[in-house]
């Protein structure tokens, strides 16, 4: 590195060991996805798939081409969701991505599978390599918002997409309660490391709401999200309700059928 470096290294014609390496995969010859965004989560059991999925399903109601890429390969569920089920189809140029009711194109693990509960007991490198592949042979068309569903925690996932993958941003799920702090600020904290923008934070579960009187119940405690946003500067872009006719939609793979509303204002934030 010279003395006179001034670590902008786009501009630079200097090699040097602090040269930044661009890792990402170029995407199928007849994908064109525009935008991608990352839905991720510290730890698990927070919702973030059905975050993922109704977040997809506004910005399809909304008028863009949407599409899921299934980034969680040893927990998939959104096909359940969508009540998508058989195998994907391909040709010479690729995998064929399947298409919602709606039209949303998914591609998960759960599509490639013979059987859809069948474990996934993979290593680290070949969940990495499945992501590559998901990025780089699946034929996506045109793609408005691409919304990656990331399995809980930083691992081998997250890092495989960060790096191989043009992420716009992410989007931070969680839920209401004392580990709110420790979920938000790791995957916070990873984004910052690899230099991902961060789009905001969705509470799910944030509370109950009486379908009789329509009083507020906060069943798993009152929300500290707001603090936290604070703290990291970072915007709560949604506190949703827990609703058991939305879980049974998922359950029976009518989740379109759902109301989306409450993610309507979150794509056209993303969006401006």
């Amino acid at each position: 590195m010279s003395e006179n470096c001034n670590h902008d290294c786009s501009n630079c014609a200097s090699k040097c060991e602090n040269e930044k390496k661009d890792f990402r995969l170029p995407q199928n010859a007849n994908s064109n996805v525009k935008k991608v965004i990352g839905v991720v989560s510290g730890k698990g059991g927070v919702g973030k798939s059905f975050v993922t999925s109704t977040l997809a399903l506004a910005s399809q109601l909304h008028g863009y081409k949407t599409a899921i890429f299934g980034a969680d390969i040893t927990g998939p569920s959104i096909p359940k969701g969508f009540g998508i089920h058989g195998r994907a189809l391909g040709n010479d140029e690729g995998i064929l991505p399947a298409e919602t009711k709606l039209g949303i194109k998914i591609m998960s693990i759960n599509l490639l599978l013979e059987k859809e509960d069948a474990p996934v007991i993979w290593r680290g490198p070949v969940i990495s390599g499945v992501i590559n592949q998901f990025w780089q042979e699946v034929q996506w068309g045109d793609v408005d918002y691409m919304f990656v569903d990331m399995p809980p925690g930083t691992g081998d996932v997250p890092l495989t997409v960060f790096q191989s993958m043009p992420v716009d941003g992410i989007i931070i799920v969680t839920t209401p309660q004392d580990l709110v702090t420790m979920i938000v600020k790791k995957a916070y904290n990873m984004a910052k490391m690899m230099n991902i923008p961060i789009l905001g934070i969705v509470e799910n579960m944030s509370y109950f709401e009486c379908p009789d009187c329509h009083k507020k119940h906060y069943i798993f405690g009152e929300s500290k999200i707001d603090e936290v946003a604070k703290e990291l500067e970072i915007p709560v872009l949604a506190k949703l309700p827990i609703n058991p006719a939305t879980a049974a939609y998922v359950d029976n793979g009518t989740i379109e059928l759902a109301d989306a509303s409450a993610m309507t204002e979150v794509i056209e934030r993303i969006a401006e």
